[in-house]
């Protein structure tokens, strides 16, 4: 099926991960207790990508179906110092990163004297090098953890070696995979061994209102914290109180009390956003009387790649595709009016589909 776009959100414990996952979920399915490791078990929870375009589709195919593309989100127990070695609820937790295919560090920039931080002060650049050196610990037990290589070794396996001494000592330097600049074949070398650092990662920064009014200043700071451990990862300001309170309000009332904050759109949004763009993602659309649904693919996926999302058997049996895009096909009023007006694109195996298209398989089964 679609790719399956897995979230991991970790980050120490009281910085609002749960209160996050919560907001993000609109509906209370973790343990928000004020304490550390009150997360026993990750919460799991599958949410909906908006996308405007689905309606619209649906209202003029005529269909009641509508089925948008889905982003898992996994609240993570708060990892401390020493967890890589066991502390806390140590290398259970860290076992679950290795699900995910983007990890979001929430860290607490706000101030709140009845919410303790682990730490007893509010220190991010701090709070950001624990969670990181804890995850490159991590992945230095993994390597460490690798058998030395056999006289009879294959190409694979002597690659596979050459990629982990080359790792090793610039992990122990405090280096995350990620920013080491390997090259293809290196990262197909050790993707297998799916480490920790070598994961994208969105920096969340858990703000006050107040912060948030200030979002200009706010941001300045932030920067200014990731610039100075050396971190150039994407980053977004949220409030995790504001998040829960929106959601009490209907979609007109949000849009007002957000609009206070000069924002247009929920954290939920702004972060899928940063999401698909860190992973390089975009949805293709398909619309007919039975559904209308979105498909999420990385972005220079060739047509047949794109139908085999839909059905194992659409890229083995791929004959060719019908593409419109999304905007024409609204222009048009649909497949029929399209078809007779010319606009709709016949496309074969090398056809390289963009964010939007709106696109019929044809296969020879």
């Amino acid at each position: 099926m679609g790719f399956s776009l897995k979230v991991g959100i970790v980050g120490l414990p009281n910085v609002g991960k749960s209160t996050l996952f919560n907001a993000l979920l609109k509906r209370q399915v973790a343990n928000v207790a004020n304490y550390p490791f009150c997360t026993i078990e990750p919460n799991v929870g599958v949410i909906e990508v908006p996308d405007k375009r689905l309606p619209v589709l649906a209202k003029i195919v005529n269909t009641q179906t509508i089925v948008p593309a889905a982003i898992e989100f996994y609240d993570i127990a708060g990892l401390v110092k020493g967890a890589s070695t066991g502390e806390g609820l140590g290398n259970k937790f860290l076992s679950y990163i290795r699900e995910v295919s983007v990890i979001v560090h929430v860290v607490r920039l706000f101030e709140d004297s009845n919410i303790i931080h682990v730490a007893n002060t509010i220190n991010p650049e701090s709070d950001i090098e624990v969670i990181e050196s804890e995850l490159i610990l991590a992945d230095l037990g993994t390597l460490s953890k690798q058998a030395e290589i056999r006289m009879n070794a294959t190409k694979e396996e002597k690659a596979t070696r050459a990629a982990i001494d080359f790792l090793i000592p610039l992990l122990n330097k405090g280096t995350p995979v990620r920013r080491v600049g390997l090259t293809e074949d290196q990262k197909q070398s050790i993707k297998h061994l799916n480490l920790l650092t070598s994961k994208p990662v969105i920096i969340a920064f858990n703000v006050s209102e107040k912060q948030l009014e200030e979002k200009d200043l706010t941001e300045k700071r932030a920067s200014e914290y990731l610039r100075n451990v050396g971190e150039s990862s994407h980053f977004l300001l949220f409030c995790a109180k504001l998040e829960t309170e929106v959601l009490a309000l209907s979609q007109e009332e949000q849009v007002e009390y957000l609009k206070q904050y000069n924002l247009t759109e929920t954290g939920l949004d702004r972060l899928i956003r940063t999401a698909y763009h860190t992973l390089s993602l975009i949805s293709f659309l398909t619309a007919g009387e039975k559904e209308v649904r979105a498909w999420t693919i990385k972005k220079g996926t060739l047509a047949p790649l794109a139908a085999g999302v839909i059905h194992t058997d659409f890229e083995k049996n791929f004959i060719k595709a019908d593409i419109i895009s999304y905007d024409i096909f609204i222009n048009v009023g649909g497949w029929i009016n399209a078809r007779e007006q010319g606009v709709v694109q016949t496309v074969g195996r090398d056809y390289e589909m963009r964010d939007g298209d709106v696109a019929e398989f044809k296969t020879s089964a």
